[in-house]
């Protein structure tokens, strides 16, 4: 599938798969900045895209960072629709007791394109039955 990608920043690289059948692609800082312990920050990344109808994209943690330094995607996935054309940028989230630098051109986060169904819901005056039921958080066990 092409995406039509557009560089805000045309020093950052562009994203790619590191591997072939890799899910995501990696998405690096415009800037450079801090994450202070319990932090949040927005951190742009120097891209537009044109995610065809149809689809989505679906922006999630790096685990690396996530495993390593506790670094998050505080609305992870983001979500990127296929008619937004701004720039894609991280909501980012410092779950760790020691502050994180993050340098221009680092990878911060994946971007993930998933196909998307289009829904339309009907008001109906009951819901069908199934064997969970309205068995809500935790009701399925530990």
């Amino acid at each position: 599938m092409d995406i039509p990608l557009l560089k805000l920043d045309v020093d950052l690289p562009t994203p790619s798969h590191s591997h072939p059948g890799d899910g995501g692609t990696d998405l690096c800082s415009r800037i450079d900045t801090v994450l202070e312990p319990r932090e949040r920050q927005t951190v742009p990344t120097g891209i537009a895209v044109a995610i065809p109808e149809g689809f989505a994209g679906l922006v999630v943690p790096r685990s690396g960072l996530a495993a390593r330094h506790g670094i998050g995607v505080v609305n992870g996935p983001g979500l990127v629709d296929s008619g937004y054309r701004g720039e894609v940028a991280v909501i980012l989230v410092n779950h760790g007791a020691a502050a994180f630098s993050i340098a221009r051109g680092d990878r911060i986060a994946q971007l993930v394109v998933v196909p998307v169904a289009v829904q339309d819901f009907v008001e109906v005056a009951e819901l069908p039955g199934s064997t969970r039921g309205d068995g809500g958080f935790g009701s399925t066990g530990r």
